[in-house]
């Protein structure tokens, strides 16, 4: 998959509208009120521009676009995980998880579930 180089900006539209699609530019307006300082406009921009990116897909209804993922969320993290894994920590696992690790408060349960993930994977198990 490529990287659609999705913006800070871009992410706060694009969970709208994985949570509620289709969706018109109207209502992602909307649920975006309160949220953030951006114009009617600067949503729509930011709309267009995902829609260039290949993020988003539309429908036209009338004069109004419904708007429709076009990756799925998990496509999108995933994507994104890889470009910030390469940036930052040249492509190694390892002393990201290590970094984030040690500077998260985590709960038992959740040590728990990681030393769990860590002994399957030793073990050559994908979970």
């Amino acid at each position: 998959m490529t990287n659609p180089g999705i913006s800070d900006a871009q992410w706060e539209i694009m969970n709208v509208i994985w949570a509620s699609h289709p969706i018109t530019a109207s209502e992602v307006i909307e649920k975006l009120q309160g949220h953030n300082d951006w114009s009617p406009r600067t949503i729509k921009t930011m709309l267009g521009r995902l829609l260039k990116k290949g993020v988003l897909t539309h429908d036209v209804e009338g004069k109004r676009y419904l708007y429709r993922p076009a990756l799925t969320k998990e496509e999108c993290i995933h994507t994104a995980s890889e470009t910030f894994l390469g940036r930052v920590f040249g492509g190694s696992v390892g002393p990201m998880v290590v970094n984030l690790v040690r500077n998260a408060n985590l709960s038992a349960d959740e040590i728990d579930k990681l030393r769990s993930v860590l002994e399957d994977k030793e073990r050559g198990k994908d979970s």
